[in-house]
């Protein structure tokens, strides 16, 4: 075992420690204000949100019938998530004393866990009031229905930047305290090191969140649709079906709450990891601020692109789309110019730095359009993936993962110019760490809309839920209609926000691995690395790595039909059992679905969440740090690339099932039909369990790396 020579980076004096920063702390207030504008326009769309009448007294017993399910649900995972948090805590703080990590790095962990969870649980708090209201809206107008599922899908957008943006707010500012008796460039350095690690906490709570919150949704979505649709007959979202109410819950707490902890985590990762790489190319604190900058301008032009977005009645789904586009690119161009302004100002002599923003802002909106293109029933290959089930459901599969696979090759393109562009117009050519900043600096550009982009990835869940109530309810047809527009609307904003994550969590994860080999040369300055692919550890680690997102897939994959089969006995059962059920006189048990959904996804998200934390731990330990450095490679671009295979091809899976059921190919209750269903429950998984896990999984596994480098460097074998 070798030893090196370590450089102590978290021991400093702190008694009569001054702030310092100059121009850094007019832009940390810039910051400050960017996070109360976000967090109060999101409490005033919840109040307006909340003010919407609910309807009638079925639609609102319903509805609070789903938010008290899903309401236990995150008690019962927060209970379970507390103890991970608990037992990490411990450890961390072992090492802190041991000198392997800073003394601020346990609590910051903490606090991530803490706002990523916290953002969730208001998403899903949101939701959980809005779908009855949404319901009621529509059976006014189309345009209300949107208005008040969009407002409600806002409140989540908002909260997610604007409790990133107060995180690392307080953070920023407690650390530049603290180590204020220190120069300017050793101390941005330690404020950067300890920060990264509250992204380690947002992303281990993201991952528990989305793993748990997919198996519960698409157990109980997957069961409902089998028995439901397929072997009774009967329409989805039928009140019949003992399955529904926990297919609602599942709405919740999987795809609102699930992904507001996932994207959070993505929002402060890409600024986080860009801080790290600032520091490396020697801009300092000026190279800090512009992703901070960045960032808080997004929110103040996000909420400017809210106001644009309207529709009118009997709008085509084409029409729809661009009601929501309209308010995003309206952001997006605002952003264009300001970020401009910030760049000329911090750093004049670097203005290749904005073409690296807006690289990944013009990567990000073309990924969406691309997953839009592929997974919307507006366009030829979704419409082609409804027309392959008239040969039923073996070709409708085949044809959806011919689908997923093929649209990988575009955003792999796109992904690979943006790092490029970036890449070299930062100034990596003369400097490779300039390089990397630039590369950092494009995730953040097209995560600086974040605000508006989750609104209308969020208001699709809720718009689901609606179109449920109304099925329960019996309302009017026209009611349905309606629900079922906003519903396939938020399945292709779902997917586009998918899409979305995964590109920035790719950007995201490069400047990541950066950001640890960096850390590595922080901590042991006379260690050689060798990142060849001839060294036998980087080999190894590839390979690994490339594994990793598979296995990952697998256990989710597993876990949802495990939790879903255990649904289809108890749908099955209670159809049987129950005197009258199938003639609507009799009351399914909702409950007992609920109960075993939750039971179901706390035991089985146990697996898949801990290879995130523990496998760079063991590859470090025994490949040392070129093993770690092959494993997130690896892991990075098969993550990637299976991620948007699995989000695009469930996507067109579900798409293509709304699609016959508008009345093409036959319509609801044919064979067709049925087949598109099967097709569905195949994509429910690949779509909102794995494929947006994934994600999470390629960020924390390289957080993970950067925190316990110093762990690697002392104690690996080779």
């Amino acid at each position: 075992m070798k030893r090196y020579n370590f450089v102590t980076v978290h021991k400093v004096t702190i008694f009569n420690a001054k702030p310092r920063g100059g121009k850094i702390m007019y832009a940390m207030y810039f910051v400050a204000v960017g996070s109360l504008a976000a967090l109060l326009f999101a409490a005033s769309m919840f109040a307006k949100v909340k003010k919407q009448p609910e309807g009638n007294s079925e639609m609102i017993r319903i509805s609070t019938a789903v938010r008290e399910g899903a309401n236990a649900y995150l008690k019962r995972q927060y209970k379970g998530i507390g103890i991970f948090f608990a037992v990490m805590f411990v450890i961390l703080l072992v090492m802190a004393f041991s000198g392997l990590l800073g003394f601020f790095t346990p609590f910051a962990f903490l606090t991530g866990g803490f706002f990523s969870g916290l953002s969730g649980f208001i998403g899903m708090r949101t939701a959980t009031m809005a779908n009855c209201r949404t319901a009621e809206g529509a059976s006014h107008s189309l345009n209300r229905g949107l208005k008040v599922a969009f407002s409600a899908g806002s409140v989540m957008g908002f909260t997610v930047v604007g409790l990133g943006l107060l995180d690392i707010t307080i953070w920023y500012t407690i650390l530049n305290v603290v180590f204020g008796s220190l120069p300017e460039a050793e101390r941005i350095a330690q404020v950067t090191t300890n920060m990264l690690t509250f992204g380690m906490g947002a992303s281990s709570m993201a991952l528990f969140a989305r793993v748990g919150g997919g198996i519960f949704t698409k157990a109980a979505d997957v069961g409902a649709d089998l028995v439901g649709k397929v072997e009774a007959g009967i329409p989805e979202d039928d009140p019949r079906n003992p399955a529904v109410i926990a297919d609602n819950v599942g709405d919740n707490v999987g795809d609102v709450a699930g992904m507001g902890a996932d994207l959070y985590e993505s929002y402060v990762g890409s600024i986080l990891s860009t801080f790290a790489l600032a520091v490396a190319a020697g801009l300092g604190v000026k190279g800090v601020a512009v992703p901070m900058l960045l960032a808080a301008m997004g929110v103040i032009f996000s909420i400017i692109g809210t106001f644009f977005v309207s529709t009118k009645e009997d709008a085509s789904q084409k029409s729809l789309l661009q009601a929501l586009r309209k308010g995003t690119n309206i952001s997006a161009v605002l952003i264009i110019i300001a970020a401009f302004v910030a760049v000329k100002i911090l750093l004049p002599d670097n203005m290749g730095v904005y073409a690296a923003i807006i690289s990944g802002l013009i990567a990000g909106v073309l990924i969406g359009a691309l997953t839009e293109y592929y997974t919307s029933d507006s366009y030829k290959p979704t419409q082609n993936l409804a027309a392959s089930s008239e040969t039923g459901s073996a070709t409708v599969i085949i044809s959806g993962l011919s689908l997923g696979m093929l649209s990988t090759v575009a955003p792999v393109i796109i992904v690979g110019i943006s790092v490029l562009v970036s890449y070299f117009c930062a100034g990596g050519a003369s400097d490779f760490n300039l390089g990397l900043y630039g590369v950092g600096v494009s995730a953040v550009g097209m995560l600086s809309t974040l605000g508006i982009t989750l609104a209308t990835d969020a208001y699709g869940p809720i718009a689901d839920n609606a179109g449920g109530i109304a099925e329960m309810t019996h309302m009017p047809h026209e009611v349905r209609e309606r629900t079922d527009a906003l519903d396939s609307l938020g399945n292709t904003t779902a997917a586009t926000g998918k899409g979305f994550a995964i590109g920035s969590a790719a950007l995201t994860a490069l400047a990541l691995i950066a950001s640890y080999i960096d850390k590595v040369r922080q901590i042991a300055p006379d260690f050689q690395m060798d990142l060849t692919i001839t060294n036998p550890p980087v080999l190894i680690g590839l390979f690994i790595g490339g594994m990793l997102p598979f296995l990952f897939a697998a256990l989710t994959m597993d876990a949802v039909g495990k939790a879903a089969q255990s649904i289809v006995v108890e749908v099955r059962r209670q159809f049987k059992s129950i005197p009258g059920l199938m003639e609507g006189k009799g009351q399914p048990d909702y409950a007992a679905c609920v109960d075993m959904c939750t039971k179901s996804a706390q035991s089985l998200m146990i697996a898949p969440a801990l290879i995130a934390v523990i496998v760079p731990v063991v590859v470090g330990l025994i490949l040392g740090v070129n093993g770690v450095a092959g494993l997130l490679a690896g892991n990075t671009v098969t993550g990637f690339v299976l991620a948007i295979m699995m989000a695009n091809s469930g996507g067109a899976w579900d798409n293509a099932k709304k699609y016959v059921e508008e009345g093409n190919f036959g319509g609801k209750g044919g064979e067709v039909h049925k087949a598109t269903v099967v097709g569905d429950t195949v994509g429910d998984p690949f779509k909102d369990t794995s494929g947006p896990s994934l994600n999470i999984l390629i960020k924390l596994m390289s957080m993970v790396a950067i925190v316990m480098a110093g762990l690697t460097v002392a104690w690996s074998l080779f």
